[in-house]
């Protein structure tokens, strides 16, 4: 829990936020919020029934007093939720009628009370697919003014011999299935800016099974371009691509393959081709590399909600929550 949790803490005191959850009587979302609720830094906001809500947390032994629990069916303004759904769903033509059977729905109900702004932040999907997350956030939440897509990034990180915690950012692992090139360019200057939070210098390598040249394909090709066109957009950010995974870690693989290069040998941020290669790739640094790996954390919303596995435990779901507060 180490790494970079004491300077958001530290900065979530200052500005407390609070955060929504839409599994209210999940004993994982308990387990976070019992913690939070004996620190002073994040509100929780638990959605469900009261009485399901407080019984599931006697059964489980987590001491909740103090949490704000909201009813989807008993909210004061419901009405109100319903008429600013309407209005931001009016393109699709949805009626009221349809609006508060969708707001029945724990994701869509606590994907408005952030756009009302009566909670910070979001967490859900401890039950449900990332889909049932991203998909509300991106009809009501919408991307960040400049950007296109919503992507994600992993944080891994194992202590490292000198006492320091490794830390590195892969993206995009979770959302886009085969991103375009500027697709890319996007998930690589959101993912730099994520990693910042975490206390990383960003050197970003796109990543392939060519470096700079070697191979050749369209996959190659499109590795290449995106790292180029992303270099004109961040030139402040050092970049490099297309590289192998070898080349990017390893400075002795750095110096033969591609010496000189001022990411070779030493990136910490990842850019991978497509979800196939992210996905695998966070997984196999997980489980052999033994990283912890936190995330999905998604990226280019316009407020800040995000999605967790359905395999977490109580201590992942308390550490994504001060991740998602740190990230409003």
């Amino acid at each position: 829990m180490e790494f970079g949790f004491g300077g958001m803490i530290e900065r979530l005191k200052k500005e407390p936020k609070s955060i929504v959850y839409t599994e209210g009587t999940d004993p994982r979302i308990l387990e976070a919020a019992s913690r939070l609720l004996a620190s002073n830094f994040l509100s929780p906001i638990l959605l469900g029934n009261p009485e399901e809500i407080e019984k599931a947390a006697e059964d489980n032994g987590f001491n909740i007093r103090g949490a704000r629990i909201i009813d989807p069916a008993n909210y004061e303004r419901f009405d109100e939720m319903v008429d600013l759904f309407c209005e931001l769903r009016k393109k699709k033509g949805v009626t009221p009628d349809q609006a508060k059977e969708i707001l029945k729905g724990s994701n869509y109900f606590g994907t408005m009370l952030v756009k009302m702004g009566e909670a910070d932040c979001l967490l859900g999907g401890a039950t449900y697919s990332t889909a049932d997350t991203v998909r509300p956030a991106l009809q009501l939440i919408k991307t960040k003014p400049g950007n296109s897509i919503v992507s994600s990034v992993f944080i891994l990180v194992r202590p490292s011999a000198t006492g320091e915690n490794e830390v590195l950012a892969f993206a995009d692992c979770a959302i886009n299935i085969k991103p375009s090139e500027d697709d890319l360019v996007e998930i690589a200057g959101e993912a730099a800016n994520c990693a910042r939070i975490f206390g990383v210098d960003p050197k970003v390598a796109f990543l392939s099974y060519s470096t700079l040249g070697s191979g050749k394909g369209e996959d190659v090709d499109k590795m290449r371009n995106a790292a180029a066109k992303a270099k004109a957009k961040y030139p402040d950010l050092p970049i490099s691509g297309e590289l192998q995974f070898d080349a990017a870690v390893a400075p002795r693989v750095a110096k033969t393959k591609c010496p000189g290069d001022p990411v070779a040998g030493h990136a910490n941020t990842f850019i991978f081709p497509d979800i196939n290669a992210g996905n695998i790739g966070y997984k196999i640094a997980q489980r052999l590399g033994n990283f912890d790996a936190y995330g999905p954390i998604l990226l280019g919303l316009n407020a800040s909600i995000n999605d967790l596995s359905r395999g977490c435990n109580g201590l992942e779901v308390y550490s994504m929550s001060i991740i998602t507060a740190a990230l409003a």
